[in-house]
């Protein structure tokens, strides 16, 4: 039987977006500026005083959009920003625990707070 070429393709939309990336080894937060996106990656730009992270594994967090995903790429623009481009990981279990402890300890704080 002959495999059939898949035909769909998912294309990044414009998704204009503040956010946060968390370098996953080293707990840093960069926010970044979300250009596009799709289930399958995001577009981001980034200021020019920004770390290397390309390669590194991190967390982008959105108003409606929580990625876990891989650096893949990373271009200094001409005004010293970077684009990023950033492709999607299956979420681990070790990732989703560190996200749930992450929600539950703010959740705590705040409510000591009050």
């Amino acid at each position: 039987m002959e495999q059939q070429k898949e035909r769909r393709k998912i294309n990044r939309v414009q998704y204009p977006a503040n956010g946060v990336i968390v370098v996953c080894d080293t707990q840093e937060k960069i926010h970044v500026n979300v250009q596009n996106a799709s289930p399958l990656g995001i577009g981001v730009r980034a200021a020019s005083d920004s770390p290397d992270i390309l390669g590194k594994d991190i967390i982008i967090v959105t108003d409606t959009l929580i990625m876990y995903a891989d650096v893949v790429r990373q271009d200094q623009q001409e005004d010293g920003s970077y684009v990023w481009g950033i492709a999607a990981r299956r979420f681990s279990e070790d990732v989703l625990q560190y996200l749930f402890d992450s929600i539950s300890l703010k959740e705590k704080n705040q409510e000591g707070t009050r």
